[in-house]
Parts: C-alpha cells; structure tokens; sequence
C-alpha cells in the first residue's frame, strides 16, 4: 500500500476542519449538561427499578446509537438488547413484555418506522422513554418520559450528516 503524503495547505485545512468539528461537539456537550432537567432522574429511576429488560431501538443513525447504548447497559449489569424499529412491526415486538422499558431514539421524533413500537408500548403500558431534539415530536409526546437534546448544529460542514446529534444523543443514553 502506497502512503500519499497530502500537500502542507491540505493538511492545514484538514487539521482546521477536525478542530472546528471537535469544538462544535464539545460546545454541544457543555449544552447538554446545562439542558439536563428532572425527567434525566425520572429516566434513572424507571431504568434502575424496572423488574425487566431496557429495550433499545431508533433507525438509521439513531439505531448504530442505540445498539452501543445497549451494549453499554449489558456490560454494566442492566440487563438490555437492541431491537431494529422495522423488524419490531414485523413480528420482533412480542420481545417486548411487560416489566420492559423501551428506550427509542429518534432526532427528529418522527421516525415513522417507530410509530408501531410507540402504538405497541401504549396499548400494553410497556413505559416509553423517548431522546429527541423535538418536544414537540410524536416520540416527545407519546413518551412516558422525553429526555430532549438541546438544539445545536451539526458539525458537518454541509450540515447533512448526523454528527452532534447523534454525539448528544449517545451522551444521554
């Protein structure tokens, strides 16, 4: 394999570009921590007294999110597991019983694909805890508990890629 060394004005503009991306998520990071508000301890106490499971799901970059947030619950004794929102309406929602917690994951709050898995914890009193930018959101409104993210830029220079969002939302979780 051949090593191309990039030019000294590249390297400069892609050091700048990794420093500016690394302040933006850190300033986000600082919001988050003054955005925390009652319903992160209500999410502690319903998480540490559940007689069941955390169950974790969110689509597209929600979801990579969500399985290391399982992940995490796992390895540290909270019995936990992901499940994919699409999978859920096609069978994978009778995983979820009583006794669970469902933990979804949405920016937006408007994941359609999590619209039968919310339907599905409210007809059978599973509690729902939602993380979403949006307090207006279905996921915000829906939700037993909504832990909001602070409104905050993208990173990405174009703004398309999820990047502090889904820092944030990891953060939280």
């Amino acid at each position: 394999m051949t090593i191309v060394k990039l030019p000294e004005a590249a390297q400069k503009q892609g050091l700048g570009t990794a420093v500016r991306v690394l302040e933006t998520e850190a300033r986000a990071l600082q919001e988050l921590a003054a955005f925390l508000d009652d319903s992160f301890l209500q999410a502690i106490e319903m998480i540490s007294t559940a007689e069941g499971r955390v169950i974790v799901t969110g689509m597209g970059k929600s979801g990579h999110i969500g399985k290391k947030i399982a992940a995490t619950f796992a390895s540290t004794g909270t019995p936990a597991f992901f499940v994919h929102p699409a999978e859920a309406s096609h069978g994978d929602m009778g995983m979820i019983v009583r006794g669970d917690i469902v933990l979804a994951l949405s920016n937006s709050g408007e994941s359609k694909e999590l619209n039968d898995l919310i339907e599905y914890t409210r007809r059978f009193a599973i509690p729902l805890i939602g993380i979403t930018s949006r307090p207006d959101s279905t996921l915000a409104t829906r939700a037993d508990i909504a832990l909001l993210l602070p409104p905050c830029p993208e990173a990405c220079p174009n703004g398309l890629a999820p990047t502090t969002s889904t820092t944030l939302t990891l953060a939280m979780g």
